[in-house]
């Protein structure tokens, strides 16, 4: 994957759909995402804005065609989601097994409950290990043409029945349909595939059906061969434990860098660089940074055992109070031992450092000098404020963050001189050649963050002054060294 920066946004989030979002990019952006672009889920979809998709080998027609896919992909590489976790109850794979039961041809593809208890009777005792993401992990449906009610695994979703129907990772239909959806991404020119939900495909009694190791190798493996012959690189997306991370990393796996975004914010919001500083030391290098996304800043269980949850109350309670809101950890089994149970903080980063311009600008400043391929969420890029008005009329807290863009919006927020300033340090970090050099992360006061660059005679490095939120980029350009306050 290319070493520069990338976009993250909906297809219908700059401007209203696929067209216009290439139209977008080539009007405003023109050239700046050589990274890429990271289009979140723009199949026909039944719920979770495109995270319940129906099928991958349609586009959905509010949103454009494959050839507008194709359009956006002729000056950028495109990444796409792949639920391999779960797809739609509203799809034509679930709907013909619940008209035709055991008689349908996708019969398989599914996870029934007699898969895992011979019986079909749910183990409390199973149950209580699990990493639950809803209050039970399966769904009941009636099947009328058998007269019989089955529990299917459904690892995710707020309704009951769940809208998100998971696929039985071991049965070969599921591999031919998933071998199917990758093919066709592949002939669609995408170029890269962001594996969401991964972590959950494996359900295994006695454990946390969360991760299962060795069989998460297994999977991961065998989908990286189907990959790599498609020509598609893969981006494994799993929220855990740090640990869990740097074994999928030791893997030979990208991975997302999760705890960067949390300890950016921390030490911006107390003006303490030493937690982030020893962090930045002891990283894997081969990850994708971030600091906002169509979800929340993460806290737990990616950040346990490397922030305190005291500490991590206090950032927490700095969000709320800037209007941010929360995802929760559902099971009593996960959460920290004092009850701290903050899944992720749902805010715009702009918002939850209090609309700073500079302040914000030193968040980016640090995301795009810690090694790694740097994404920006489209309302980053904007430097978007929380849509509160969109959580109160849609009771959906993720909201907050995932505000739709006008041609209008997009114009006037292009004339706010943090996005100015953004977009300059964007083309900085996709053109100095020193970002493709050795990174150093230098010891210094717990009120200063400095990074170095280098490759041969290219050279750059970042100082970042905690107290005033002031950003100093020393840089070589044409033999000469510049000194940029950004």
């Amino acid at each position: 994957m290319l070493n520069q920066v990338q976009l993250i946004t909906y297809p219908d989030s700059l401007g209203g759909s696929l067209e216009t979002l290439n139209k977008v990019l080539d009007t405003h952006f023109k050239d700046l995402f050589t990274g890429g672009i990271h289009i979140l889920p723009p199949f026909p979809s039944s719920g979770d804005r495109g995270f319940a998709p129906l099928t991958y080998l349609e586009i959905n027609p509010s949103f454009g065609t494959w050839d507008h896919i194709q359009a956006i992909a002729k000056n950028h590489s495109i990444m796409l989601d792949l639920m391999v976790n779960h797809i739609s109850q509203k799809s034509t794979f679930f709907q013909d097994y619940l008209e035709k039961g055991e008689n349908s041809e996708y019969a398989d593809l599914f996870l029934t409950i007699d898969k895992i208890w011979n019986d079909g009777q749910p183990r409390k005792e199973d149950i209580d290990k699990i990493f639950l993401r809803r209050k039970l992990p399966y769904s009941s449906f009636y099947l009328p043409n058998q007269n019989k009610v089955v529990g299917v695994w459904t690892t995710f979703g707020k309704e009951d029945p769940s809208e998100q129907i998971d696929f039985d990772i071991k049965s070969k239909k599921t591999k031919e349909l998933l071998r199917t959806f990758l093919k066709n991404f592949s002939q669609q020119k995408v170029k890269a595939v962001r594996l969401d939900a991964v972590g959950y495909i494996i359900k295994k009694m006695g454990t946390s059906c969360f991760f299962v190791e060795p069989e998460i190798y297994e999977f991961l493996d065998w989908v990286k061969e189907v990959a790599d012959k498609e020509g598609l690189e893969l981006l494994p997306e799993v929220h855990a434990h740090y640990s869990i991370q740097y074994r999928l990393a030791d893997h030979g796996f990208w991975i997302y860098d999760f705890i960067l975004p949390y300890l950016i914010l921390e030490a911006l919001i107390n003006k303490q660089a030493t937690k982030l500083t020893h962090y930045l030391k002891t990283r894997p290098i081969k990850q994708f940074t971030m600091l906002d996304c169509h979800d929340g800043i993460p806290v737990k269980p990616d950040l346990d055992e490397i922030v305190p949850s005291i500490d991590a109350k206090k950032t927490v309670d700095k969000c709320l109070e800037r209007g941010a809101n929360l995802s929760l950890v559902y099971s009593d089994k996960h959460k920290s031992e004092d009850g701290f149970d903050v899944h992720q903080i749902r805010c715009s980063y702009y918002s939850a450092l209090n609309h700073d311009d500079d302040a914000y600008i030193a968040a980016r400043a640090i995301q795009f000098f810690t090694p790694g391929i740097p994404q920006v969420y489209y309302m980053g890029l904007l430097a978007g404020a929380n849509d509160l008005e969109a959580v109160q009329r849609t009771g959906e807290g993720r909201e907050i963050n995932r505000h739709n863009y006008s041609l209008e919006e997009i114009e006037a927020s292009l004339t706010k001189p943090v996005v100015q300033r953004l977009l300059w340090l964007i083309n900085f970090r996709n053109t100095h050649k020193a970002f493709q050099g050795v990174c150093t992360i230098r010891s210094s006061s717990t009120d200063r963050i400095i990074i170095d660059w280098v490759l041969e005679e290219h050279s750059c490095t970042l100082e970042i002054l905690l107290n005033n939120y002031k950003s100093i980029i020393r840089y070589s350009s044409d033999s000469e060294q510049i000194i940029k306050n950004i």
